[in-house]
């Protein structure tokens, strides 16, 4: 696909892959309603099966759209974690070759998922730069397809079914939050509620110390990260030159939050919906908590994009925060 997606491009990306992967639920919490004094129903990617997580939805999509000759050649791209284990996962349902790129200090609890998908690792430093250094030299070695994790309108088409999801489970809502790191989920978001349902706002919430979508919005082009400094790991890529036009087009603008508020999400969660959702995955709700003065008794939709905690380092426990 060269092109944004459209709205039948969406529709056709939600029937390609849900025969494929389950519907994940939308919780509704009356305690979640008395914290942010609204209606919060919340998109739980966070118990995705197998991958916790919504990447699969995109990856879904994008290995699906592939030719027989791209398959056989094999696949590859860049991860930091989540989208590494859905890429793993689906490729080797496919019987298709896969190689990720994943920078030395991921998440030892996704290296180790990816390994037991099938996945072949290949170690970088870390760093946007080292990363996308690191997938040319495996292509050109290998011939293998690029996909990239975000930056892919296919991948973003996949990722845009979440809120498609959460959109027929509850209509009429006011607003939705996704949280944004790439920008592939966000940006999926904003292509639904504009097709689907143009009254929706979409805010996304970002962690302060990695806060270049915010940055990019104020200067009016793509401002990467000099330096990360986040329990939010999976929010750490800068944006692409497809995700970003689409972004600054759509979204209402950008809340962020610093990594204590993060983990006071995570536990609040943890404690009203008992579930375990990942740093990444609850800073979309840590945004809406901090600014439910603005959404005062308006039905709020939240997708808690993933689950994936190393429980030897769960932030909210730390005496550090």
């Amino acid at each position: 696909m060269n092109h944004v997606p459209t709205k039948q491009d969406i529709i056709e990306a939600h029937e390609r892959i849900s025969t494929h992967i389950p519907r994940t639920p939308v919780f509704h919490c009356e305690a979640l309603d008395r914290a942010v004094r609204g209606s919060v129903h919340c998109k739980m990617e966070c118990l995705m099966p197998d991958v916790g997580s919504f990447k699969i939805r995109g990856v879904m999509n994008a290995l699906l759209s592939l030719t027989p000759e791209e398959r056989r050649r094999g696949v590859l791209t860049q991860s930091s974690g989540n989208h590494a284990q859905a890429f793993a996962l689906v490729a080797k349902r496919m019987g298709i070759p896969a190689t990720i790129v994943m920078p030395k200090n991921a998440n030892p609890t996704k290296k180790r998922n990816v390994l037991e998908f099938g996945g072949k690792i290949v170690e970088c430093e870390p760093g946007d730069a080292p990363r996308e250094q690191m997938v040319r030299d495996v292509q050109s070695a290998t011939g293998a397809v690029v996909i990239h994790p975000f930056n892919d309108y296919r991948i973003i088409a996949g990722q845009a079914t979440a809120a498609k999801e959460l959109l027929e489970d509850v209509p009429d809502l006011q607003v939705m939050v996704a949280p944004v790191g790439g920008g592939g989920l966000l940006s999926g978001t904003l292509l639904t509620a504009h097709y689907f349902s143009p009254q929706t706002k979409v805010i996304a919430g970002e962690p302060v110390g990695a806060d270049d979508a915010y940055r990019s919005l104020q200067a009016g082009s793509i401002q990467p990260n000099l330096t990360v400094n986040t329990i939010a790991d999976g929010l750490i890529t800068k944006l692409g030159d497809k995700t970003f036009p689409i972004i600054q087009q759509y979204v209402d603008h950008i809340v962020r939050v610093e990594d204590a508020e993060i983990a006071a999400a995570m536990r609040e969660l943890w404690e009203r919906l008992r579930v375990t959702v990942e740093p990444s995955g609850a800073v979309s709700y840590a945004a809406l908590l901090k600014e439910k003065s603005s959404y005062y008794r308006q039905k709020i939709g939240v997708i808690l994009s993933g689950g994936n905690v190393d429980l030897d380092r769960i932030p909210f426990l730390q005496r550090s925060l």
